[in-house]
This record gives C-alpha cells, sequence and structure tokens, in this order.
C-alpha cells in the first residue's frame, strides 16, 4: 500500500484532505503563483500572518550535480 492509499483509506491525524487536493486554497497558494514562487523562497512581499518562509530550500538555486563533482 503506498502512501496515497493509506491516506485515502485510513486518513491522517496531520490533514483533513486525506490524498486529496484541497479546493479553496489560499490566496497565492497556486503552484504557479509568482507571489507563492517568491514568498515561500525569500519571503518577498513580507506577508504578515502567513508562515516564515522555508528555510529548507536553495534560494532559487540549482544544486551541483553529483555527477560533474564526483569524489577524487
Amino acid at each position: 500500500m503506498n502512501l496515497l492509499e493509506k491516506l485515502q483509506t485510513e486518513g491522517s491525524t496531520l490533514t483533513s484532505f486525506d490524498g486529496q487536493t484541497p479546493i479553496n486554497l489560499t490566496p497565492g497558494g497556486t503552484p504557479d503563483s509568482k507571489l507563492h514562487f517568491d514568498y515561500s523562497i525569500n519571503g518577498t512581499p513580507g506577508l504578515s500572518g502567513f508562515p516564515t518562509p522555508s528555510e529548507l530550500d536553495l534560494n532559487g538555486q540549482t544544486p551541483e550535480k553529483y555527477l560533474n563533482n564526483l569524489p577524487e
């Protein structure tokens, strides 16, 4: 059983969506939204009431490929 099937059959205590896509996304919360993209990476514009931007992203940079940086 994969994660999606498990969410759909057993549900989750962490979300009410249980594997479904939310119908009403918050303003600027669509994946192709420029606000979503910019804010989630660098916090621009500063919005009160929104969560802080991710600290795990790479600030929009693409990491170096492992194959181009092999150990010696």
